[in-house]
């Protein structure tokens, strides 16, 4: 029996958080969130993936766009609120939602043709390492393109700490990385961050100019001259991403994360100072503090060293 890779239409996928719309050869995918600034969550990545797998399966399809809806965010990374509520309190769990998002990253980055970044709005965090696993990048000008991890209890290990050394030079990347600072796309374009920088009137004909540049191209030449050029970031990543995955999950119920996420809730900054502290004390950065008290009443061991009474017996400590 023949295998089908017919591709399927937009409406055939069924997508809830994107937008699939083809344009002659160009595909364009939305992220179509834009009450959360396009963040992706859980099913949005799931939904990246499967429409990844089926653009690479369209011949018809030359070129893919990636871009956020509406005019405020192309994207702003992991959805915050999803992690609250989900990962805050199964953390193991994050080695699951990781592995959604290591496998969206992968196919995008092997979809078999070129890809563009349309930056229509504020690029955050995980945004950012959608638009650099994107070929191309055009941006609006009044767009701003930041990293977060530092600032808010996580690492931009699923391409960031990899790729912005390779695209940027090494000491732009760390400024990006550890400053967590605003890069305005006039000074995205100058470090090699975006392609071109264009008036926000004119970025859906920049995208359509460079789109038809590579439709006027060979494809399985493109497709391998991809391949190649995608080398060292393939290699970065087969050699660090599974680490990030693993030491992010064990990370996830650190009081860094917690405090993370829950000043975002809050609206506020973290309380960088408190973090420092609980360390120099040697509460390192769990949430109780390292489970070191034994209770005298009752004998339990392992109790957090923050409790001021034993979970069990409820006597003092």
């Amino acid at each position: 029996m023949a295998v089908d890779f017919r591709p399927l239409s937009g409406e055939e996928l069924e997508l809830e958080h994107l937008l699939y719309s083809r344009q002659g050869p160009t595909l364009t995918i939305t992220l179509n969130r834009p009450e959360k600034l396009n963040a992706f969550n859980y099913q949005m990545l799931s939904e990246l993936a499967r429409a990844f797998e089926n653009a690479s399966w369209d011949d018809e399809i030359a070129v893919v766009v990636l871009t956020g809806a509406g005019d405020r965010a192309f994207c702003t990374g992991a959805d915050l609120s999803e992690w609250e509520d989900s990962l805050v309190a199964r953390p193991h769990d994050y080695w699951k939602w990781f592995g959604a998002f290591e496998e969206m990253h992968w196919r995008l980055r092997n979809i078999g043709k070129p890809t563009i970044a349309r930056l229509n709005g504020i690029v955050v965090g995980g945004g950012n390492e959608l638009n650099i696993a994107c070929d191309l990048a055009i941006a609006a000008e009044d767009v701003t393109i930041r990293q977060i991890g530092n600032s808010r209890g996580s690492v931009a290990a699923g391409g960031a700490t990899q790729w912005l050394p390779l695209i940027v030079g090494d000491r732009r990347a760390r400024e990006i990385l550890w400053l967590n600072e605003e890069i305005p796309a006039a000074k995205a374009m100058e470090w090699g961050l975006v392609n071109e920088v264009v008036p926000r009137d004119r970025l859906d004909d920049a995208v359509a100019a460079m789109a038809q540049k590579l439709h006027d191209k060979l494809p399985e030449c493109v497709r391998y001259t991809k391949t190649q050029t995608n080398f060292w970031r393939e290699l970065s990543s087969a050699l660090t991403v599974p680490h990030a995955r693993d030491w992010l999950t064990v990370h996830t119920p650190s009081y860094e994360t917690y405090e993370g996420v829950r000043a975002f809730r809050e609206k506020r900054l973290p309380d960088y100072a408190e973090v420092r502290s609980r360390m120099s004390a040697g509460e390192g950065t769990q949430l109780w503090g390292p489970e070191v008290v034994t209770c005298s009443s009752c004998g339990t061991e392992g109790l957090p060293k923050r409790f001021s009474h034993c979970g069990v017996c409820g006597a003092g400590l």
